[in-house]
């Protein structure tokens, strides 16, 4: 009787690891096309007194970052990135330099965080139909547009009694998004990427003219990247 009820119940076990299987190779056959990831790394922000950029003399402060990615086709991406960083006046300017930023009534520091929304094309140098099929590494970059919201409390001397003043500038940019992913597993990726943001404003510190250019941030990240569970009809 009890190898009567073995039988049965061996097939029963055997068949739906059989369906399993199948269901589970079907499944894999079905690209995911849908990935988040998520950034961390330094950052630095190009500003008229972050400080001496020749001498690398300014300050380095942390960003994070939150992407969503839709694989359009086996080369191109498309890419939503928002987070934060933050950003900080640095160096030591000359007496010189401090009488010129008062005689304008400039800021002398800048200290705060920026908000940042991104929609930008990619392309991967090594394209790929399936997520099981992509290659050990790749490379990956693009451009695109975003909008920009910072956050200083600024002061006009470097008197440690004074009060600073708050100020807020919204502004659009224009991101340059580069990477060099790595295959973690079959569904994730670990990446070095590299991001620049042309900002249309010169005045996110409170300090207007005094460089060439406007003030621009830059971030160097490790981005983890996870493709996601495909949905299936």
């Amino acid at each position: 009787m009890s190898r009567l009820l073995f039988i049965p119940l061996f097939l029963i076990v055997a068949l739906t690891s059989i369906e399993v299987s199948a269901q589970n190779f079907y499944r894999e056959k079905i690209s995911r096309d849908n990935l988040l990831s998520i950034g961390f790394g330094p950052s630095f922000a190009y500003l008229d007194n972050g400080g001496a950029y020749r001498d690398f003399k300014f300050e380095v402060k942390p960003s994070f970052s939150l992407g969503y990615i839709k694989r359009l086709t086996p080369m191109f991406d498309l890419r939503a990135t928002t987070g934060v960083q933050w950003i900080s006046s640095g160096g030591t300017p000359s007496t010189q330099i401090k009488n010129y930023w008062a005689e304008r009534n400039s800021a002398f520091t800048a200290k705060g965080s920026a908000l940042f929304f991104d929609v930008m094309p990619s392309v991967n140098l090594i394209p790929f139909t399936n997520h099981m099929n992509r290659s050990f590494a790749n490379l990956y970059g693009g451009f695109g547009v975003g909008i920009m919201y910072s956050s200083t409390k600024q002061t006009k001397s470097f008197d440690e009694n004074e009060v600073p003043e708050k100020f807020s500038t919204t502004t659009a940019y224009l991101p340059f998004r580069a990477g060099l992913s790595f295959q973690l597993g079959a569904y994730a990726d670990i990446a070095a990427e590299g991001t620049l943001m042309l900002t249309f404003s010169d005045n996110l510190d409170g300090n207007v003219g005094f460089n060439r250019f406007g003030d621009h941030l830059g971030q160097v990240q490790i981005v983890y990247r996870r493709y996601l569970y495909p949905k299936i009809d």
